[in-house]
C-alpha cells in the first residue's frame, strides 16, 4: 500500500473549525450542566437541588413530595432520578435549554436534569402557553419527566428512539396521574380535525391503564411488544 501524505488543511478551514468549536462547546456544556446559566435562586430539598429564576416558595417541599409519591407507583422504580430541577419563567433560559421543544411543559435530559417551562411553585402549575391543554400541575410534570429517567435506565438510553411515543409518553402520563386533555376535549379536537400533539399522550395513558390495570400485564411485557 502506498501512503499518501495528507494535504495540510487551509488556514480558512482551521479558522472555521476553531470558530465552530468556540460556538458549539458552550452549548454542549450548558446542555449537560444547565446550572452554568447562573440561576439567581437555589434550594436543596433532601437530595434534590432546585434552581429557579424566581424566589422558590416553601411549597416546593409539598410539590416534590407528591412527585416522589407518584414516581414510587412505578413497578420499575429506583431512586436517583430528576435530582436537579430547573424552574424557568418561560423566557430565554427555557428557550435556550428547550431548543426545538419550547412548546413542552418540561424536558428530561438523558443525564438526569429536568427543565420546566413557566410555572408557579406556590400554586403548583406549569403553563406551556396553549389555550387547549396548556396548564398542568407542577408535581405531575416533574413525576412525568422523572419517569422518562426510569424508562431510560430500565430499558436503555436508546429507548427514546426505539420505543414508540405512545408507550414512552403514555407510561409517563400513567405514573404522573393526569393528562393535558380531557376526553371531551379530545373528542372535540377530533371532530374538528385538529391533530393536537397531546392526543398521543392521552391515548397512550388510556392504553397503559388498560394493559397494566385491566389486563394485568407487566411494564416489561408492554414495552417488549
Amino acid at each position: 500500500m502506498i501512503w499518501k501524505r495528507k494535504k495540510p488543511k487551509s488556514k480558512a478551514w482551521r479558522i472555521i473549525n476553531s470558530v465552530t468549536a468556540i460556538i458549539v462547546l458552550p452549548f454542549a456544556l450548558i446542555f449537560v450542566a444547565p446550572q452554568l446559566l447562573a440561576w439567581p435562586h437555589k434550594v436543596v430539598v433532601g437530595d434534590t437541588s432546585v434552581y429557579a429564576e424566581a424566589p422558590i416558595s416553601s411549597e416546593i417541599n409539598r410539590v416534590l413530595a407528591r412527585s416522589d409519591a407518584l414516581l414510587r407507583r412505578s413497578t420499575i422504580y429506583s431512586d436517583g432520578y430528576g435530582k436537579q430541577i430547573f424552574l424557568t419563567d418561560g423566557g430565554w433560559r427555557w428557550k435556550l435549554l428547550a431548543f426545538r421543544s419550547s412548546g413542552a411543559f418540561g424536558l428530561s435530559r438523558p443525564l438526569g436534569s429536568i427543565i420546566i417551562n413557566r410555572n408557579s411553585v406556590r400554586e403548583n402549575w406549569v403553563n406551556r402557553g396553549d389555550d387547549i391543554g396548556g396548564i398542568r400541575s407542577l408535581s405531575s410534570i416533574i413525576a412525568h419527566e422523572r419517569t422518562h429517567g426510569l424508562i431510560r435506565t430500565h430499558f436503555g438510553l436508546l429507548s427514546d428512539l426505539k420505543v414508540p411515543t405512545w408507550k414512552r409518553e403514555g407510561y409517563c402520563e400513567y405514573i404522573a396521574g393526569e393528562t393535558s386533555l380531557t376526553a371531551t376535549e379530545v373528542d372535540d379536537l377530533r371532530r374538528r380535525g385538529i391533530d393536537h400533539p397531546a392526543i398521543v399522550y392521552f391515548e397512550g395513558q388510556a392504553k397503559m391503564q388498560r394493559l397494566l390495570d385491566v389486563e394485568g400485564q407487566t411494564v416489561d411485557a408492554v414495552f417488549a411488544e
